[in-house]
């Protein structure tokens, strides 16, 4: 499905919609959710978006610096009747200044995709493609003008 948003609050509805239509009922491991798009195409605030429908309460920034934010989940009353709800943290990974895959090892990524209760956003997973589970799922972000992107959700 491909969509277009023209503010940042359009990006964050569609988020939320998009997490309400994710099912973890099921899983075995972790939820792995690759954002690709250019600086600036509104993988970030995609991530506040989906952070907000599941009830976390922290303010959620870009990892660029950190490489990694864990967040953990609101209430199942503050996951906004998100049909299976059962995530317990919403992990955000930044893999812009990663060199290679290996470096996720250093994050513990292992031990989160091994976490049914985990949702993880990673953005830039193509430079960390190799460590990633062949399950992902891949959402891609364009860039189209100072308000306007387009985003095709898998």
């Amino acid at each position: 499905m491909e969509r277009v948003t023209k503010s940042l609050e359009e990006t964050q509805a569609l988020a939320a919609e998009w997490i309400r239509s994710l099912s973890a009922q099921g899983a075995k491991s972790a939820i792995v959710v690759g954002l690709q798009g250019d600086l600036g195409s509104g993988k970030t605030s995609f991530a506040q978006g989906v952070a907000k429908a599941l009830g976390v309460n922290e303010h959620v920034t870009s990892p660029t610096f950190i490489l990694e934010r864990v967040y953990k989940v609101g209430s199942l009353e503050n996951c906004f009747q998100i049909a299976n709800c059962k995530f317990s943290h919403l992990i955000h990974i930044d893999a812009y200044r990663l060199d290679s895959a290996d470096e996720l090892k250093h994050l513990g990524f292992a031990e989160l995709a091994a976490d049914p209760g985990n949702l993880i956003l990673i953005e830039w997973p193509e430079r960390v493609a190799e460590a990633l589970p062949k399950d992902i799922l891949t959402l891609k972000f364009e860039f189209v003008d100072e308000n306007t992107r387009k985003i095709t959700l898998k």
